[in-house]
């Protein structure tokens, strides 16, 4: 799917915020059973800065919906780069049972919602040519 309309663009950045940023809360609630703002913050910023970096490395605006050529990059880039970052920055540590969470999760997300988007795109230009 190669659809470069201004609103798939859009889509895909709020999308993407919102499930990098729920992969966070979830994960911060699970171990601190709170929704501290500075905790969340200091968990998030992180994957979110990285997030920033695969959508310039990757160029989600060629592709926006695209699982292949945009999904697995954003996911690789905010995840590898998103672990980094916490290592180096925060100080935080990264298990491996948390490496192995938020590879899958990420993966399931940030490639799951462009392969169901992908597809209902596909289908709605199909309807309207055979109209």
């Amino acid at each position: 799917m190669t659809s470069t309309k201004p609103s798939h663009l859009v889509l895909a950045l709020v999308v993407d915020a919102l499930l990098v940023a729920a992969f966070v809360v979830v994960g911060h609630y699970q171990h601190y059973r709170s929704f501290d703002p500075a905790g969340l913050l200091q968990t998030a910023w992180p994957f979110l800065l990285s997030l920033v970096a695969a959508w310039l490395l990757v160029r989600v605006w060629d592709q926006p919906l695209s699982p292949l050529a945009t999904g697995t990059g954003v996911w690789a880039v905010t995840v590898l780069l998103g672990m980094v970052i916490r290592f180096l920055c925060t100080g935080s540590g990264v298990a491996e049972p948390f490496l192995v969470v938020a590879t899958a999760l990420n993966f399931a997300t940030l490639v799951g919602w462009r392969l169901i988007a992908s597809i209902a795109a596909g289908r709605a230009r199909s309807g309207r040519a055979k109209r």
